[in-house]
């Protein structure tokens, strides 16, 4: 029971909790982000490459070819075999990991779970399993009305830090008022601060070559700027998106008639009508085809979450395939 004038918390399928979000570091082992390939930086770092410098992993022993570093020749070996050998060194390479989390309006929308939550949880489990691997998390957090900004850092205080920027960005989501009945239905995306294409141009200002980029979004507002400067993040950068959807999204419910509440606004929503669902439908059918297009031409791999399924399970399979992809 809560004290007087005490904020009671929000049920964790409206808002994702700290302490829920915190937990999923365990579930997190689970997840392997980054097998062993090739990236896109020169900078060293903490990923294994077959890139051939100076490094700390000794690799093998080669014969001297014009154009190494002298200080790498093998003495031992060129005595024994009376010509000159070099040691050659297998550097690391760094990949920061940073997460884009949308939760901007459309994201407070869902049947059982919202989709800002699922949102939160891949976040969450992303960071966790990437601090896991070695590397330093950074975020981007857009919500309502601002973004929230997490400094890239190998250490758990990050991944603490975008866990509550997450929290607080969704809180920020719940109504402040008692809903008003509406006969209209909103229009998505209305009256938000940040579309999705400025959420890239600042996302394209403060990522560095050879980051992994995971982007959450639900893209409702994909355009053509948002996939040129996707195009532009996936020259240098290692893009993964992540797609949340609602089941309601993709086809409405049966015949009737739904009350059905968007922050501040209740409305009544008749599926009944033939001309409702058609365009309905027809809406989805095209903003699926708009991203699957997108990335198709920019071969990027889209990762689909449904608010109805469980979100460790879903990533857990995406990256094993990606890693088996990879191998072959």
């Amino acid at each position: 029971m809560s004290k007087p004038g005490q904020q009671t918390e929000p049920p964790t399928s409206v808002v994702a909790s700290i302490a829920d979000l915190a937990r999923l570091r365990f579930a997190a082992r689970e997840l392997v982000l980054f097998p062993h390939h090739a990236v896109k930086s020169a900078l060293a770092g903490t990923r294994s490459s077959r890139f051939r410098g100076r490094g700390m992993d000794f690799d093998e022993v080669r014969p001297y070819q014009p154009g190494d570093d002298i200080r790498s020749i093998d003495w031992r070996v060129t005595a024994r075999t009376t010509s000159p050998h070099t040691k050659v060194f297998r550097e690391e390479r760094e990949r920061p990991l940073m997460v884009i989390c949308d939760l901007r309006q459309t994201m407070f929308f869902g049947s059982r779970r919202l989709k800002s939550v699922v949102a939160c949880e891949i976040a969450s489990l992303l960071a966790w399993a990437g601090l896991n691997a070695g590397e330093r998390i950074g975020a981007l957090v857009f919500g309502p009305e601002q973004q929230r900004d997490i400094r890239a850092r190998r250490s758990q205080h990050s991944v603490l830090q975008l866990i509550r920027a997450l929290h607080e960005t969704s809180m920020a989501l719940l109504p402040r008022e008692q809903p008003q009945a509406s006969q209209s239905v909103p229009r998505p995306g209305a009256n938000e601060r940040y579309s999705l294409s400025e959420i890239l141009e600042d996302t394209r200002r403060v990522a560095r070559p050879g980051t992994s980029l995971m982007i959450i979004s639900d893209f409702h507002d994909l355009d053509a700027t948002s996939e040129r400067h996707l195009f532009e993040l996936a020259r240098h950068c290692e893009l993964n998106l992540f797609q949340v959807h609602d089941p309601l999204e993709c086809q409405l419910p049966p015949p009737g008639q739904y009350q059905v509440s968007k922050g501040t606004q209740r409305f009544l929503l008749n599926t009944a009508k033939a001309s409702l669902r058609s365009r309905f439908e027809q809406r989805h059918r095209d903003q699926e085809q708009l991203l699957q297009q997108a990335t198709l031409r920019l071969k990027l791999p889209l990762l689909n979450f449904s608010t109805d399924e469980p979100v460790l399970d879903t990533l857990r399979l995406a990256f094993a395939k990606q890693g088996r992809r990879r191998r072959s």
